[in-house]
């Protein structure tokens, strides 16, 4: 089972319906605590490294075999964390492909706190894969006053307008798991690349693998 961390409700059809596309026989196990985020927009992410890891041991006690954290915001926390399974920030295979798309990467967030654990993350997936990389950020004007006045249409279309906007870049990241729906409405002929469906897979990969070594036969000796 793979267990899915949120700090807003929103994310959970989504995650659902690429579950039901792509990994139908993924059982998936969603917590929503939007009081993560707001702490940690106000204190900053460590301030909530506590209640993170809290919440990862309750999934874990309730029988996850891997842990997918879906805010970036906090994904650095979650993945840190020693949760005894897996855990995943959903953004990471989506950084790994933006560096290995070009070298100058465009970060495009709606929301302040995610640019610097989002930009931390495209660095290091650079060093680890050994390829130079230029980082820069744009935040989305006003975007994330529409998602959290419940305009999900003019959301999207405000973070595609600010994808359209970003020029000189090899590929354009959307920060937030939250932003994907701009991803089909960019008219840019630059990689917009969004985290959901590969971070999903990465979460169902490692779940999967953590139940094959959990139910595997132990070995007699003789």
């Amino acid at each position: 089972m793979l267990a899915l961390l949120h700090t807003s409700p929103v994310h959970v059809p989504v995650f659902d319906a690429l579950r039901d596309e792509d990994h139908p026989d993924l059982e998936l196990r969603h917590t929503v605590d939007e009081e993560l985020l707001a702490r940690a927009r106000a204190e900053g992410p460590d301030a909530v490294a506590g209640e993170v890891r809290a919440a990862l041991g309750r999934a874990v006690a309730d029988g996850a075999d891997a842990v997918l954290c879906t805010c970036s915001t906090i994904g650095g926390i979650a993945e840190r964390a020693e949760a005894g399974v897996p855990v995943l920030r959903v953004d990471r295979p989506m950084a790994a492909a933006a560096v290995a798309t070009g070298p100058r990467v465009v970060v495009v967030a709606a929301l302040e706190s995610t640019l610097a654990p989002t930009l931390a993350l495209v660095e290091d997936e650079a060093r680890a894969a050994g390829r130079p990389v230029t980082v820069s950020a744009l935040l989305a004007d006003g975007a994330w006053a529409r998602f959290e006045a419940g305009d999900r249409d003019g959301f999207a279309a405000a973070v595609a307008a600010a994808a359209d906007s970003v020029t000189g870049a090899d590929a354009i990241v959307l920060a937030q798991a939250s932003m994907a729906p701009a991803q089909g409405l960019t008219t840019t002929s630059v990689p917009v690349l969004s985290s959901p469906r590969p971070g999903l897979a990465a979460g169902a990969a490692a779940a999967r693998l953590a139940t094959r070594a959990r139910t595997r036969p132990a070995r007699t000796l003789r």
